[in-house]
């Protein structure tokens, strides 16, 4: 085994992914299966069944068996714990849970929010993408005195608002801060807790927001003011994710490592005038 082997090396591995049936969660699976873990998809089935998941991935990468799909609501304690038996029974003990539930609804002006649309998009990124999937594994860790570790997923909005997404800005700037609360909170435990803030990555849900027309690549003009902000001048690609998950998954390479985000964008938190 050579030494980049051994530093970032995931042979014999769980890793759990909720979100499972995302573009970044896909990149992110992709990533930690051809490292050498097991990797569990989580996700609630709607637009695509869990098992249809899994065959893509299996068929993307080649890695026949190295894939286990759990239809799961995240922000229900219960499901999480069936959710977490039955991937410990497939695949044995997760030693990473990666936070991949997030998203929005809609955007307006801050008068004309909705507070019902509010209230869904912070259980969404907040409830169900971090504390109740971070509560279950957090407390199955310690009580088996397993140094696990979680990886969030924080966003630009984190750092700096985005227009008109009032709820989605707030969940995930509370995303970054309780990653720093968690990881001082289990580091006796030897849990670490990271997260990732993805710059502008084309998905199912943002794809329409910043694409107008997909066979020419005309942008939108929000799609137009992202490059404009980005000094790389381009979108994420998949493969732009891969070395991060892999880094902070694997304890050798990053065992030191707790309450970071790092930012995964092109230069948009560092772009001036």
């Amino acid at each position: 085994m050579d030494f980049v082997e051994q530093l970032f090396g995931l042979k014999g591995k769980t890793i759990v992914i909720t979100g499972g049936g995302g573009v970044i969660a896909g990149a992110m699976a992709k990533a930690l299966s051809n490292s050498g873990a097991k990797v569990s998809l989580w996700g609630r089935g709607r637009s695509k069944p869990m098992e249809e998941v899994v065959g893509e991935m299996e068929e993307r990468t080649g890695a026949s068996g190295a894939f286990h799909g759990v239809k799961v609501d995240t922000g229900k304690t219960e499901e999480v714990k069936e959710a977490l038996e039955k991937t410990e029974k497939e695949f044995g003990t997760p030693e990473v849970l990666i936070n991949g539930v997030g998203g929005n609804i809609g955007k307006s002006s801050f008068i004309e929010a909705d507070m019902e649309t509010f209230r869904k998009v912070l259980e969404m990124n907040l409830i169900a993408g971090f504390m109740i999937p971070t509560q279950v594994f957090a407390s199955y860790w310690i009580e088996r005195k397993i140094e696990g570790s979680v990886i969030n997923m924080a966003s630009m909005a984190s750092y700096i608002p985005l227009s008109g997404v009032w709820a989605y800005d707030a969940a995930k700037s509370a995303v970054m801060n309780l990653t720093m609360g968690a990881a001082k909170e289990f580091a006796s435990h030897g849990i670490r807790v990271n997260a990732i803030a993805p710059g502008f990555f084309l998905g199912y849900q943002n794809r329409a927001l910043l694409v107008k027309n997909e066979e020419t690549g005309e942008l939108t003009e929000r799609g137009k003011a992202v490059i404009d902000h980005t000094p790389f001048a381009r979108f994420g690609r998949e493969e732009d994710l891969w070395g991060v998950t892999v880094f902070l998954a694997s304890n050798r390479a990053s065992g030191f490592i707790t309450g970071a985000t790092i930012p995964v964008d092109g230069g948009y938190l560092v772009h001036n005038i």
